[in-house]
């Protein structure tokens, strides 16, 4: 049987015996924080996720209020810091594949903004999580393909002794390199919400894959 919660990407991290959330796949983050001296259309790729992803966990740590697990604080410092790095529409766009051709433009404005709010919250969840933690990580250098505008920037986050991998795949843009796909432990973002958007759809239809995103994201708003 077909999950009918959309697996949330951040769902794929591991269960410590106690229970909690282990924040390590999480992405490579880190306390200090880096200036925006590059902007995102002059960066090079493995420089914008670094940029990305420890700006945004320094900000929530340095802010009492995010600090203390404000998460209504945290998603707006995710949508302040974060999400100017990111193609979240592209995310969308593949995530639905044939779907968003059938989709109509109201339909397609309507998944892109339910969609990019279930990704901000989902990682808003974790950076509350990760608010109190010292993780290192390193970068490595960008895994060129054959498409010279698509690129995967590989890292490694470090946490008590261990190691996990984090991919970020990018495109260029018109604006610049864009994060849009994030692999964890050997699981691409947009290849999971593929299947589970696909099995929504073929019950219940694009209006129905709405209605859904608005119940998870008004449910999951209700209890925070």
């Amino acid at each position: 049987m077909v999950a009918t919660v959309p697996i949330n990407y951040l769902a794929l991290l591991r269960m410590n015996p106690h229970g909690y959330v282990s924040l390590l796949p999480l992405a490579a983050l880190a306390v200090v924080a880096v200036a925006h001296a590059e902007t995102t259309a002059t960066a090079a790729p493995e420089r914008l996720v670094r940029v990305a992803v420890e700006n945004v966990t320094a900000t929530i740590q340095s802010n009492p209020e995010t600090r203390s697990g404000d998460l209504g604080k945290i998603i707006g410092v995710v949508q302040r810091e974060f999400l100017p790095y990111t193609d979240f529409e592209r995310t969308t766009r593949l995530a639905l594949g044939p779907v968003w051709r059938d989709a109509t433009p109201e339909q397609r404005q309507q998944l892109f903004e339910q969609f990019q709010a279930l990704l901000v919250r989902s990682y808003a969840l974790s950076l509350a999580q990760l608010r109190e933690q010292n993780v290192q990580f390193r970068y490595l250098p960008v895994r060129l393909g054959a498409n010279p505008a698509d690129v995967v920037v590989e890292t490694r986050v470090m946490n008590n002794g261990e190691e996990v991998e984090i991919d970020y795949r990018l495109a260029r843009t018109p604006a610049g390199w864009k994060i849009y796909d994030i692999n964890m432990m050997g699981a691409w973002l947009i290849d999971i919400y593929r299947r589970q958007f696909g099995a929504i759809v073929a019950r219940s239809g694009v209006d129905g894959l709405l209605s859904y995103l608005r119940r998870h994201n008004a449910a999951t708003s209700a209890g925070s």
